[in-house]
């Protein structure tokens, strides 16, 4: 059953080199040949995986799930890289190649890769693609495709999304929910390339953008980010897909379908969320200004509002090189993405609603010291949370730290230096991308042992940490 699907996500994913091998054709470049070639092979390989085992109709059982899920992402990791293999001129190792593929599909937004200005458009394109596909999850989209295939695709929409996360069923049917968080995706992309186009970027630039912000990666097509437009306009369109982006798309949902926008200011998680990129705002602002850091009180605002959106969502774009800072805004930045967007968005970081959780669960226990007899209730907004929920969560904080240290030491280790492991462990772990030190402009700098154990770290952010960990334990293969 695993087997065969993941021979038909290996054929559905060859068809994302189709718009790059449209484009190269179209500006008439040099890259034609690595999408052409990356497409046979992977179209082969799927069939190769898919055909022996076509008429397997067996049902997904939920460990089944994870294993996809896991060996999905792994799988289009090493997919994905086979395009900037494959491109001679970029000249780049298998290893930088699946890490920028990776970051790429786990929306981290790092790079390894300079000199973009110089590459094909189609290269270009397909960096943005892989982080829109990646936004939303594949696993997702193929939650709406895999049922019309005899396939039921519960268990996988479980795998993907472990936790407390609110309105997981949207619509009475699982193909319906992923079919609605879709269209709403692709109508806040193309909205957000629209504005971008009408604030000045050219088409490719508007909608290779659009890509990016929706689906809060961070990549983009110039080496020096959004920076290289110079635009107070292009930042505030930006600004304000990215806030969208970082919002439970069940909220979006439940908006459109009242024509309302109550289902937002109703919300526990979204109020927090909005209130933490407030506070991150002002901090930003008043800090740059009168550290005097930069000149006016206008410039601070520009670069303080649009940095600690771009970082508290953990999209990554950046207008300048913000790690080179006062060092007290850099690394309040980088703890402000380590809550991330609401759950149920396309933002990284442990998620709004666990932070939450972690701080109403503190304060019962300190209302306890004082009164232990008391029976204080864990609420989010009106509704109360179950012991299982807090433990659940508590459990995921205690691995993520866990993992985190696990990882800082072992960059350590290869040799970097304090601030490069422990930012770039921080930015890569909540799917953030920019982090300080050698890895502040890129990721090329380092050596391929720490790059492999960032990937894992890019993987460990998408997944939420347990989807993937639950592979490493003997329980889950004991039958």
């Amino acid at each position: 059953m695993i087997q065969q699907i993941i021979g038909l996500l290996l054929m559905l994913f060859s068809t994302s080199m189709l718009p790059p091998i449209v484009m190269d054709l179209f500006f008439s470049e040099d890259a034609l040949n690595s999408f052409l070639l990356s497409y046979v092979i992977l179209i082969i390989t799927g069939l190769l995986f898919w055909y022996p085992v076509r008429k397997n109709k067996k049902e997904l059982k939920i460990r089944d799930g994870f294993v996809v899920v896991v060996m999905f992402w792994s799988v289009l990791g090493i997919s994905g890289a086979l395009p900037f293999i494959f491109y001679q001129p970029l000249q780049i190792s298998m290893t930088d190649a699946v890490f920028e593929s990776v970051s790429a599909l786990t929306t981290t937004g790092a790079t390894v890769i300079t000199s973009l200005d110089t590459l094909p458009h189609a290269l270009l394109f397909y960096r943005q693609q892989l982080q829109w596909m990646g936004g939303m999850g594949i696993i997702v989209l193929a939650v709406a495709i895999l049922p019309m295939l005899g396939i039921g695709g519960m268990q996988l929409y479980r795998a993907e999304t472990p936790g407390p996360v609110k309105d997981s069923k949207l619509t009475p049917r699982i193909t319906e929910t992923a079919k609605a968080l879709w269209y709403i995706y692709l109508w806040l992309t193309i909205s957000c390339a629209l504005a971008y186009w009408a604030a000045g970027m050219n088409w490719f630039d508007a909608i290779g953008h659009s890509f990016s912000t929706v689906a809060i990666g961070g990549f983009s097509t110039h080496d020096a980010s959004l920076g290289y437009f110079d635009s107070p306009l292009i930042e505030a369109v930006a600004i304000v897909f990215m806030f969208l982006g970082g919002i439970n798309f069940a909220l979006h949902f439940l908006a459109f379908k009242r024509r309302s926008f109550i289902p937002f200011l109703a919300d526990a998680e979204f109020k927090t969320y909005a209130l933490v990129l407030l506070l991150s705002v002002v901090i930003a602002v008043l800090f740059l200004f009168f550290s005097q850091t930069v000149d006016t009180f206008s410039v601070a605002f520009r670069q303080g509002v649009f940095q600690a959106v771009s970082i508290g969502t953990t999209t990554g774009f950046t207008t300048t090189g913000y790690f080179l800072w006062p060092v007290f805004l850099p690394v309040f930045l980088l703890f402000i993405s380590f809550i991330g967007g609401c759950s149920g968005s396309t933002g990284g970081g442990m998620k709004v609603i666990r932070v939450l959780l972690l701080f109403k669960q503190g304060a019962r226990e300190l209302v306890k010291l004082v009164h232990p007899n008391a029976q204080v209730v864990v609420k989010i907004g009106k509704q109360p949370m179950s012991d299982r929920v807090i433990d659940a969560v508590w459990g995921f904080f205690a691995a993520y730290v866990a993992l985190f240290v696990l990882m800082m030491l072992l960059l350590m280790m290869a040799g970097n230096d304090q601030v490069t492991a422990f930012s770039a462990v921080a930015a890569t772990m909540n799917n953030l991308g920019p982090g300080l030190g050698e890895v502040g402009a890129n990721y090329s700098s380092i050596n391929d042992f720490s790059k492999w154990v960032l990937c894992f770290a890019m993987l460990l952010g998408r997944l939420e940490v347990f989807t993937l960990l639950v592979l490493f334990t003997p329980v889950f293969w004991r039958r």
